[in-house]
């Protein structure tokens, strides 16, 4: 979308009736047939605007795509989300933004697909990614912070995912999964991959990917146990934009308060209160080994604390945890 298609959107999408075409054309220097020209590219993406001669146009109807247009409305924050690279399919939105981080990109841009042919989790896992129902998206940052601080943005961006959910689903109880999960009702909903770029004393950008399942009615039968989607889970459709835009303003403010601060303290009342392992016997799959005890909590850097059953307790910094089955 060119810019002043972009800005005849927003003066549609802020009024309250019909903007006559002279009115465009006065705010906008341009003729009556550039007008034309423009809402005929705004229909062509999907929006639709009714023209009735001698009142002018009205827009009926949003894509309900996460662009740029559809998501500036709802973001309250001043940069996260500022600048949002939309594409319609890409391999992976984490491969696009460090692209972009690499070049230069500013802190807060954002990189959204609609959908995805590479899209990745944790551990070189496949995340499936159908077209036009969930959310994928990464976010650039630039943390003036040591590397080994980097791991804890995993959790600050589930909190802030959390606190998004929590806002716009009241119905549902999300939970915090240890490391980078969201999950409702014992089943995935939203998984979080940090990538960075760094030397031991240098962050030079992380590229946090977010992959959301949203407005999606089916789930492939091989995944029906472990994950769902909001449709699924509340019954009701869910805005993209409003969304990203949600996550967008809690993380932009979390992220500020954790740069001022050397760790997670500041946070970790919030994340102990909705973590899905709190006081659970868990079993983490490492990439040589596998540990199980208890979890007694998240410490300040963002490791699981885990009691064994000898008393010894463990931070645990990497890992897939599981629940085990002898949980009461």
């Amino acid at each position: 979308m060119n810019t002043i298609s972009h800005h005849i959107l927003d003066r549609l999408r802020r009024a309250e009736s019909f903007v006559s075409g002279e009115t465009l054309c006065h705010e906008f220097g341009i003729t009556r047939s550039a007008v034309w020209k423009h809402i005929r590219l705004l229909r062509h993406e999907g929006y639709e605007i009714q023209a009735i001669s001698g009142r002018g146009y009205h827009l009926e109807a949003m894509t309900g795509r996460p662009v740029q247009a559809e998501v500036q409305p709802w973001l309250t924050c001043q940069r996260f989300g500022q600048k949002i690279h939309y594409h319609t399919v890409a391999t992976s939105t984490n491969v696009l933004a460090k692209s972009l981080a690499g070049e230069g990109a500013p802190e807060g841009t954002v990189v959204v697909a609609d959908s995805q042919s590479g899209g990745r989790g944790r551990m070189g896992r496949t995340w499936i990614s159908p077209p036009d129902v969930n959310l994928y998206f990464s976010l650039i940052l630039r943390p003036a912070v040591p590397s080994i601080r980097v791991p804890q943005l995993t959790l600050l961006v589930a909190v802030a995912i959390h606190q998004a959910l929590r806002d716009l689903t009241l119905e549902l109880t999300p939970m915090i999964k240890w490391p980078n999960d969201i999950v409702v009702n014992g089943k995935k909903l939203c998984g979080v991959l940090c990538e960075m770029q760094s030397e031991p004393d240098l962050t030079h950008f992380v590229v946090v990917g977010i992959g959301m399942n949203v407005n999606q009615r089916e789930i492939p039968l091989e995944l029906q146990q472990i994950a769902t989607s909001l449709l699924l889970e509340s019954g009701r459709e869910s805005s993209r934009p409003a969304l990203l835009a949600a996550i967008m303003n809690h993380f932009e403010r979390l992220y500020d308060q954790w740069l001022l601060e050397d760790d997670l303290a500041f946070i970790l009342p919030y994340i102990n209160n909705y973590a899905l392992l709190q006081s659970k016997k868990v079993s983490i799959d490492q990439r040589n080994q596998q540990l199980t005890g208890t979890v007694i909590g998240i410490a300040r850097g963002g490791e699981l604390q885990l009691q064994s059953e000898d008393g010894t307790t463990m931070l645990i910094s990497s890992g897939e945890a599981n629940l085990r089955k002898d949980n009461g």
